[in-house]
């Protein structure tokens, strides 16, 4: 069975307009999307010691997650406030809680290594372990958000196999450009989202063009993160990239149709 390692930030988003909150954050909701797809994962991260915490942790568990290398750390767990207004997240304030304060240990770095990949993102706080990690030969997804050329990814990129970013602009010249100069810098395959644009990825070679999955857009939180998780999952399943992406797709499309990440 395929195993995942998501590491990194976590978040309640709290919806403020309509009273609720839910639990989130890139790699957990990769580690949950992941595992509804029949793979196995696990989380590593920290979590505060308010009333925030349990409820992050507990949820995680109960999707079938493993949760033994998440840490209690004195403080509030991260929180995004965000505004769901026809269908569309709307963010707000981000406070990163004791996320800030986040460091692997070995038997961190160790744990990581027992899976078949390692998935992180722009706000991980872990792009400085990467390369020991992938220098064990463990292959690093990441996903730089809609900022490719942030600092962070500067850092991380040369140790990153699977590249993932988003863009609102469609298939360009532009795009396949900035796909192409990330891709020399290291990854292994640079994949970009695109909305209800689809997706596309470049190996070095040539471009692969993907669709999306109709269906009725309730909320997209977590689209972008059920397409990683479903890519992920063909991948570590040696799919062919077309089949990877559409996937994603498929998955994300899961996603779209209800309130909050999962």
């Amino acid at each position: 069975m395929a195993k995942l390692a998501a590491v990194g930030d976590n978040c309640m988003d709290v919806y403020e307009n309509i009273g609720k909150s839910y639990p989130g954050g890139n790699p957990v909701n990769v580690a949950v999307y992941f595992t509804r797809m029949g793979g196995q994962a696990s989380y590593t991260g920290a979590v505060g010691t308010d009333k925030y915490g349990a409820l992050m942790a507990d949820a995680i568990k109960q999707k079938g997650v493993d949760t033994s290398h998440i840490k209690f750390l004195p403080g509030n767990t991260a929180i995004t406030h965000v505004e769901l207004i026809d269908g569309e997240r709307v963010f707000g304030d981000y406070e990163e809680g004791v996320l800030a304060d986040m460091v692997l240990d070995a038997s961190d770095i160790d744990f990581l290594c027992s899976h078949e990949m390692v998935v992180t993102g722009l706000w991980g706080n872990v792009h400085n372990n990467l390369a020991e990690i992938h220098s064990r030969g463990v292959p690093v997804a990441f996903d730089a958000a809609t900022r490719p050329d942030d600092p962070v990814v500067d850092i991380a990129i040369s140790s990153v196999d699977y590249l993932f970013f988003a863009s609102d602009d469609g298939d360009t010249p532009a795009l396949r450009d900035c796909m192409q100069k990330l891709h020399a810098r290291g990854p292994m395959l640079v994949i970009c989202t695109l909305g209800e644009k689809g997706s596309i990825a470049y190996d070095g070679k040539i471009f692969t063009v993907g669709g999306i999955v109709p269906c009725t857009v309730v909320d997209t939180m977590g689209a972008g993160d059920s397409y990683i998780a479903g890519f992920l999952y063909g991948i570590l399943q040696q799919k062919p990239l077309p089949e990877c992406m559409h996937m994603g797709a498929a998955n994300s499309s899961v996603t779209l149709g209800y309130n909050g990440a999962w």
